[in-house]
């Protein structure tokens, strides 16, 4: 290829049937260290609510953790959900993490809630006007991680004056506008809502204004991985992705499921098919075969960086996973 593409992760921080969000934490950690040492560029944690299977609800703590356990790897939000927080707490918090833990920190903004309506609304009662104000509040933050806010009657310590890269996330062309306008780099979540990426990305690069944070445009895109030394056992492994899917759709409220011999007479029809939508950027199977399949979205999407995301139920089988995703991407970069 002629672009030499970073591989990064996505950790959403699952907590497996029989597990526990102590355990699953702990699990989150050695993963991290795992990447660190294999060479992974960033690794990035989700900010959900309200979900009895996601560990990762304090994600500024958790990032501080992850930080504290590694030592060469960006750890930063996939995203924190800025409509949720106030723009002056985000920066005090993201900028004591980059005082502690410095050219390592990566802030990742969302737009939608990482929840439900009843618990946005008991996160701020202001949830819905928030969201409308996202760009708004976007640039705020930027005011606040600025040398020139250091005049205002409200400054942001220690925030002030570090250079905490911004991400832009999103799932729709809404976002793409935004990172487009704002001259921010942009990642797709292409993991669970691929459908608009590409033409997503395109729009990005087309309309992208040039700042002082990013002078050409900058794309990320996440999906699902899940390899192992032959594809049968990746497919195996596999079903437990496509569990979660299918429990997010029925709203049945479970830890990750351990992988079963067939997905045969667990979804209908219908079911099968919203599954099958959200999870079309999914890559399983042994390591020929996903260098082959991830080189060719690579050069489609033309995208800059590659994140992954592995709802793999075995721990083992999930650090295998990880080892053989860095041998993919090294191979994809030697051709």
């Amino acid at each position: 290829m002629s672009k030499n593409i970073p591989i990064s992760i996505l950790e959403l921080a699952i907590i497996s049937k029989g597990s526990d969000a102590s355990e699953t934490l702990q699990k989150t950690k050695e993963i991290a260290k795992a990447a660190d040492d294999l060479g992974y560029n960033r690794f990035w944690l989700a900010e959900h609510h309200n979900m009895a299977h996601v560990a990762s609800t304090a994600t500024v703590v958790l990032i501080g953790f992850i930080a504290s356990q590694t030592k060469n790897i960006r750890v930063g939000s996939g995203g924190i959900m800025l409509p949720n927080h106030s723009p002056l707490i985000i920066a005090e918090q993201f900028g004591t993490l980059e005082t502690l833990y410095p050219n390592r920190i990566d802030l990742g903004l969302g737009r939608a809630p990482g929840t439900d309506g009843l618990t946005a609304q008991a996160i701020r009662k202001d949830f819905y006007e928030e969201s409308q104000q996202f760009p708004k509040n976007v640039s705020a933050l930027q005011t606040y991680f600025s040398e020139e806010n250091s005049t205002a009657a409200v400054r942001a310590f220690p925030a002030e004056g570090l250079k905490v890269p911004i991400w832009i996330l999103g799932s729709s062309m809404d976002s793409a506008a935004l990172a487009a306008a704002y001259g921010l780099p942009y990642a797709f979540a292409g993991h669970f809502a691929p459908k608009v990426m590409v033409e997503a990305f395109e729009f990005y690069r087309e309309n992208f204004e040039p700042s002082e944070y990013l002078s050409e445009p900058k794309t990320m895109a996440c999906v699902n991985l899940i390899a192992a030394d032959t594809n049968q056992e990746a497919e195996v492994l596999s079903t437990s992705l496509y569990r979660m899917f299918l429990n997010l759709i029925q709203n049945n409220r479970q830890p990750l499921q351990p992988p079963v011999a067939t997905l045969d007479g667990l979804m209908n029809e219908a079911e099968r098919f919203h599954v099958n939508q959200m999870t079309a950027c999914s890559f399983i199977g042994n390591k020929e075969l996903l260098v082959n399949k991830l080189e060719k979205f690579i050069s489609f999407t033309k995208i800059d960086e590659l994140m992954i995301t592995s709802p793999i139920y075995n721990h083992v089988d999930k650090l295998k996973s990880l080892k053989i995703g860095m041998e993919i991407i090294t191979e994809i970069n030697r051709r």
